[in-house]
């Protein structure tokens, strides 16, 4: 990853977090960014290479001004060569309950904002060659649960719309992964939004017990650098992606039991 430029969102914490210190082991120049300045500049001062790392922050929701952004990340090393979406929000809440300010914020975050840098960086990147593109979609965006409908319905559209956008340029050098983990131990669930916006701030038993974003952020690299189209990750959690294809009835029925 010598004098490869990397960007990469959601990188105050979990698995943009792990990631960040992957990619700079491995000796890219990195671009990181997320809402909170401070927690971004103690990512950077975990980094061997500080040098190396630039701080970029801003909001995902506010996609209006992404483009904007995304011009200032270009400037800063003159490219791009990976994008890594690593951005996002979680919800803990029912669907006939949660506010639909709420349910756009989370669209926004998850689904707008990737798209938003996604297009603002992938004409720079076939001008200059070719390049590749990452989302941390989730293991909801092959299926839905209870209290997750926004978010599922945001990580299925990441699916629907990179899936199309890797056949549009496939001929221009430009790979598209798709992401998919499952449990992993990050703040994700405490941080989620509930019906009215508030934080669920409760660590789900599950994601207590899951995989570290350290070993997270390993098998992305890896997934990344072989170009893999789409990859699950986890434990047992990844076999639901099987059992609902093979098994539909049983599985919509096992998900309405309480999680």
């Amino acid at each position: 990853m010598n004098n490869k430029v990397v960007w990469i969102t959601g990188a105050s914490s979990g698995i943009g977090e792990a990631l960040v210190y992957a990619y700079s082991k491995a000796g890219a120049k990195l671009i990181i960014s997320g809402r909170n300045r401070d927690e971004l500049f103690r990512v950077k001062g975990n980094c061997k290479n500080q040098i190396n790392v630039h701080v970029l922050s801003f909001d995902l929701e506010d996609t209006a001004g992404l483009n904007d952004k995304a011009k200032d990340a270009q400037r800063i090393y003159g490219k791009i060569d990976l994008l890594i979406n690593s951005g996002g929000i979680g919800q803990r809440s029912l669907a006939l309950e949660t506010d639909l300010a709420v349910e756009q914020k989370i669209m926004n975050v998850n689904y707008w904002g990737t798209v938003t840098l996604t297009k603002a960086v992938l004409p720079d990147m076939i001008a200059k060659g070719g390049g590749k593109i990452a989302c941390i979609s989730s293991l909801a965006g092959k299926f839905g649960r209870p209290n997750r409908s926004s978010y599922a319905a945001s990580k299925h559209a990441l699916h629907g719309y990179f899936d199309s956008l890797r056949s549009e340029v496939y001929d221009q050098n430009i790979s598209i992964s798709l992401i998919c983990p499952g449990f992993i131990k990050t703040s994700l669930s405490i941080n989620a939004e509930t019906k009215d916006g508030t934080p669920y701030g409760i660590m789900d038993k599950a994601q207590e017990n899951g995989l570290s974003p350290e070993a997270c952020a390993a098998e992305i690299v890896t997934a990344i650098r072989l170009n893999k189209e789409e990859v699950y990750i986890g434990g047992k959690e990844v076999k639901g992606v099987l059992f609902k294809r093979l098994f539909p009835l049983r599985f919509s029925r096992h998900m309405r039991k309480p999680q």
